[in-house]
């Protein structure tokens, strides 16, 4: 567990985003004197924070904010689906330029930001844990199996402490009944930042992000074997996620797969054919 005597340079990249923006006051407790990135300046930083700005899909910049950092929590790039040059540059050209300068900062930790919808397409029906094939939903799914593959090339290659999780959905609340399965709270997603920067064992784990949810989709147990314990529990908000459920609607496609909308959207095949 970090301190206030912690000399580490964490360098937190997408500080400006929803996630960010959410687990940041959170983060600064524990880890004193982060190093904060994104295009734009984050809102009210804390004491202690320094923001640098830079673009992830320029190679020198990026190098310059982790010059002499220990860690790294990737969280920046294009956090919903878009086109395929809006996703190529910022979640993968992006992602590599992160890990590279990494290397040859020497940084010892990246924490990268996956998402659900690597494996979007797994139904519902299925729990399902992080050995498997993965199966994406979109074009920014495909962003992340790639950020998870490079990661995994930058763990074996060259040492660095990998961890890559694969985010539900982040809020103070489940939105509707399919978050009831993938939520996770700001405070049960730090915990799993905390494993990712200080467990003396890591060198490459993926990881769900999620809360103590009943519902829930994922096998999490490499994250609570190495010491991850939920807070928040999706359950104690499911009439809120009902009700905003019945504002919704059916989705024919959606409703059978793990990434919902995701899985809909521009969706040509036929169901049946569709999955695992």
């Amino acid at each position: 567990m970090a301190d206030a005597k912690d000399p580490r340079r964490i360098v937190f990249t997408g500080a400006a985003g929803g996630i960010g923006t959410m687990t940041r006051p959170l983060l600064a407790r524990l880890y004193p004197g982060l190093v904060l990135s994104d295009r734009v300046e984050p809102r009210d930083l804390q004491p202690g924070e320094t923001f640098v700005a830079a673009d992830l899909t320029r190679p020198d910049e990026v190098a310059s904010v982790l010059k002499g950092a220990d860690s790294v929590i990737h969280l920046g790039g294009h956090s919903v689906e878009g086109s395929w040059d809006q996703i190529l540059q910022a979640n993968i050209i992006g992602c590599y330029n992160v890990f590279e300068a990494a290397r040859d900062a020497g940084v010892k930790r990246v924490i990268f930001a996956s998402s659900n919808h690597a494996v979007g397409f797994h139904p519902r029906k299925k729990r399902i844990g992080t050995n498997l094939t993965v199966r994406p939903d979109s074009r920014y799914g495909v962003s992340k199996v790639f950020g998870e593959a490079l990661g995994a090339l930058y763990a074996d290659k060259h040492g660095i402490g990998v961890t890559c999780l694969r985010i539900g959905n982040v809020g103070p609340r489940p939105l509707d009944v399919r978050r009831l399965s993938i939520w996770v709270s700001p405070r049960d997603l730090v915990q799993l930042f905390q494993i990712g920067l200080d467990h003396p064992d890591l060198r490459y784990e993926i990881f769900y992000g999620v809360s103590d949810n009943a519902a829930g989709w994922w096998d999490n147990s490499r994250a609570r074997q190495l010491g991850y314990r939920p807070v928040d529990k999706a359950e104690d908000h499911r009439a809120h996620a009902e009700a905003e459920q019945a504002k919704i609607g059916p989705d024919p496609v959606g409703d059978l797969f793990q990434g919902g909308s995701f899985c809909s959207a521009e969706f040509t095949n036929d169901v049946k054919r569709a999955g695992p």
